[in-house]
């Protein structure tokens, strides 16, 4: 399991591109699916919810390898010595590994929690507060978890670009995500009790739900119409979907650091458009990074270079 986890860590930069969908990724769409179970996880075995989120993305690929479709195995925990339950044959470190088959998504993080909580090697972890990920991350480390020498790195690096951390700080129902911009801060309102505040490229966004209109995300952000657009690249009168990311600031001109040499291809039915909203950079900016012409239409197995 160690080994299957860092390598899939190593590889989430690299193919988070196959995951895109439209204006929502899979990424978007597992965390809003499994960060309440997360957070429950939290509540009950004081494990961060950021850490057990980043495991989950890497090592299901948000949710699409065979493992978590097949098995609903979230976190590539083989059969064991303790476990009687039923299992899944996969190639891994052997080409007949067991991996632990769960009748649901809930059995796979619950167990994940008890892999933890009775592990010895693990105990010291829970004497760090469920807000410290970089402690936890770095213990999972120490602590033999993964082989890579780079394995805390890459789960801070998730936790850190889809601000994962701000669901450590759950309480009563909200999620706390701030900017220093006046403009992208929250507002205790039911506007930010329905929509959860992520970080891209270090740029606040949120995912747009079918009652939502570029008025109404001005009005309850404090950002106005004219500035969201612009901030999105979108035109006049251009209608907000349900599943469009919006950023609340104006997106980068290149992609995080941690994209160096590692280009986006070009998946079936995108655009430069989608490209640009997945990884916050400006539109104009992807164009002059590749040296595209203005009537460039990109095509499937395209290298799309982010910085």
């Amino acid at each position: 399991m160690k080994l299957r986890i860092a390598v899939f860590c190593v590889l989430f930069s690299a193919v988070s591109a196959l995951f895109a969908q439209g204006g929502q990724s899979a990424q978007w769409q597992y965390i809003e699916k499994f960060k309440d179970l997360a957070i429950e996880q939290m509540r009950e075995h004081k494990i961060p919810a950021s850490i057990t989120l980043a495991q989950g993305l890497c090592e299901s690929g948000a949710g699409r390898s065979k493992l978590a479709i097949e098995a609903h195995n979230h976190f590539g925990i083989k059969v064991g010595t303790n476990w009687t339950g039923p299992y899944i044959v996969m190639a891994d470190d052997r080409p007949d590994d067991r991996f632990r088959k769960y009748r649901n998504d809930r059995e796979s993080y619950e167990d994940h929690s008890r892999f933890l909580v009775n592990g010895p090697r693990y105990r010291s972890l829970f004497s760090l507060k469920v807000t410290d990920y970089k402690g936890w991350a770095h213990g999972l480390k120490k602590a033999g978890y993964a082989t890579n020498p780079r394995y805390a790195h890459m789960l801070i690096d998730v936790i850190e670009r889809f601000n994962l951390q701000q669901f450590d700080s759950y309480r009563s129902g909200r999620y706390h995500a701030r900017s220093n911009s006046q403009q992208a801060s929250e507002v205790e309102n039911l506007f930010f009790a329905q929509h959860i505040v992520y970080r891209v490229n270090k740029n606040y966004m949120v995912i747009a739900n079918s009652s939502d209109t570029w008025e109404l995300v001005a009005r309850e952000t404090g950002v106005s119409v004219r500035r969201l657009l612009k901030y999105n690249d979108r035109p006049k009168d251009s209608p907000l979907r349900s599943g469009d990311i919006v950023y609340l600031q104006k997106k980068r001109s290149k992609a995080d650091k941690s994209f160096k040499g590692i280009p986006h291809v070009v998946q079936p039915g995108e655009s430069l458009y989608d490209i640009s909203q997945h990884y916050a950079i400006r539109l104009k900016s992807l164009y002059k990074l590749n040296g595209f012409t203005a009537d460039y239409s990109p095509e499937v197995g395209d290298l799309i270079w982010l910085r």
